[in-house]
């Protein structure tokens, strides 16, 4: 049975939203090898990240909302690819969607959102890295035409495994 869709809204992320991020990231932290920080963080921790992804500019963080704008369903964040100053046409991104909110499109919406607010940056490339096997992280990168380049082989160890991670690129 396929999860009820439901009326999302995407905005930009402000710091209200920080306590509901938080909770959203720290369940794939605890949960997960989706992410490779294997401890939890408080909304305090989390505050930098929060304020380096601002409504403008090529480092961005967009929030899906339910109709009523109360519950925050996800959020997908773009961010420096590395520190080398050769690297600022390049972003990271990501999406991470509320366990319970999955299978309703919120990805995919995000996903639009931020590439559409991207479109208008000085930027070049897009990267993600998706921690193997996520078959549907795998088909949300690739319905918006990233492309596998390469996969870091163990390069990640939690839950006492180690863990591949495969590397995808567009082309903004």
């Amino acid at each position: 049975m396929r999860p009820e869709r439901t009326e999302v809204q995407v905005r930009p992320g402000v710091e209200a939203d920080l306590k509901a991020l938080t909770d959203i990231y720290n369940h794939y932290v605890r949960e997960t090898a989706i992410t490779f920080d294997t401890a939890v963080f408080t909304p305090e921790e989390r505050r930098p990240w929060l304020l380096s992804h601002p409504e403008d500019g090529p480092h961005r963080l967009m929030v899906a909302t339910g109709a009523d704008s109360q519950q925050i369903l996800g959020y997908a964040t773009s961010s420096p690819f590395r520190a080398k100053p050769a690297y600022t046409t390049s972003v990271e991104v990501t999406v991470y969607v509320a366990p319970d909110a999955g299978g309703r499109g919120v990805g995919s919406l995000l996903y639009a959102a931020l590439l559409d607010a991207l479109a208008g940056e000085d930027l070049h490339r897009a990267y993600a890295g998706i921690a193997q096997p996520n078959e549907a992280s795998t088909r949300l990168h690739e319905r918006f035409g990233f492309r596998h380049v390469g996969t870091y082989r163990e390069v990640g160890r939690k839950f006492g495994r180690y863990w591949d991670v495969a590397w995808y690129e567009r082309e903004l």
